[in-house]
C-alpha cells in the first residue's frame, strides 16, 4: 500500500505543473481510481486542504496518505513523493537561471514562454474549478453565489496586477470571507 501511494502521489508531482488547484483534477483522477476516496469525500478533502496552511496538493497528499494508511508514515510517503519533482526540478532551474540570467531575461523567446507559461496555468486552474462544480459542492443558489463573487474578486486582482488597494482580492482574504459566508448562510 505505501508504495502504491508513494508512485500515484509522485507521478502526480511529476505531471502537476502549477501547483495549486491545477493539480487537483490529477488528484482526483488518481485517488478515486484506486478508490482510496469517494466524489464526495474528495470534495470535502480539497475543502480542509485548501483552508489548511500550506500548498492545496501537499495537503490533499498528507491526508489521502493517513486516510489511506491509517499512520503517519502513509502521510509522510504521500506527502515525500508530491514534493520530490517539484524540489528536483526547481533546484535545477535555479542553478541553470543563475548562470545564464543575465544574457537570456530579456530576450524575446524567453519573456514570451513566461506569458504563455502563465496562461496555461490560468487554464489548468479554470479546469480545476470546473471540476469541483458538482451537486455536492453547490446545493443551492446561494452557493453559486459566493463562488461567483470569489471568481469575479480574483480575475478583478488579476487585471489590477495585485495592487496593494485591492486587499479583498487576496486569495487567503477570498478563503476567509467565502468560509465565513458558507459558515453565515449553512450554519
Amino acid at each position: 500500500m505505501y508504495w502504491q501511494l508513494f508512485i500515484s502521489f509522485l507521478k502526480i508531482g511529476c505531471l502537476g505543473f502549477g501547483g495549486g488547484l491545477s493539480i487537483i483534477a490529477l488528484i482526483e483522477q488518481e485517488v478515486t481510481s484506486h478508490g482510496w476516496i469517494s466524489s464526495a469525500e474528495f470534495v470535502d478533502m480539497v475543502a480542509i486542504s485548501q483552508i489548511t496552511p500550506g500548498p492545496v496538493g501537499l495537503n490533499c497528499a498528507t491526508y489521502v496518505g493517513y486516510h489511506v494508511t491509517g499512520s503517519i508514515w502513509g502521510s509522510l510517503f504521500a506527502s515525500a513523493a508530491i514534493i520530490i519533482p517539484s524540489l528536483v526540478i526547481m533546484l535545477t532551474l535555479c542553478i541553470i537561471y543563475m548562470r545564464v540570467r543575465d544574457r537570456w531575461a530579456q530576450h524575446p523567446a524567453f519573456v514570451v514562454t513566461m506569458r504563455v507559461i502563465r496562461i496555461l496555468i490560468v487554464l489548468l486552474v479554470a479546469h480545476a474549478a470546473i471540476s469541483l462544480c458538482t451537486p455536492e459542492s453547490f446545493i443551492d443558489w446561494r452557493s453559486w453565489v459566493i463562488f461567483v463573487v470569489a471568481l469575479l474578486a480574483t480575475i478583478s486582482a488579476e487585471v489590477k496586477r495585485h495592487r496593494v488597494t485591492d486587499i479583498i482580492s487576496h486569495p487567503i482574504v477570498l478563503i476567509v470571507l467565502a468560509g465565513v459566508a458558507g459558515w453565515a448562510i449553512y450554519g
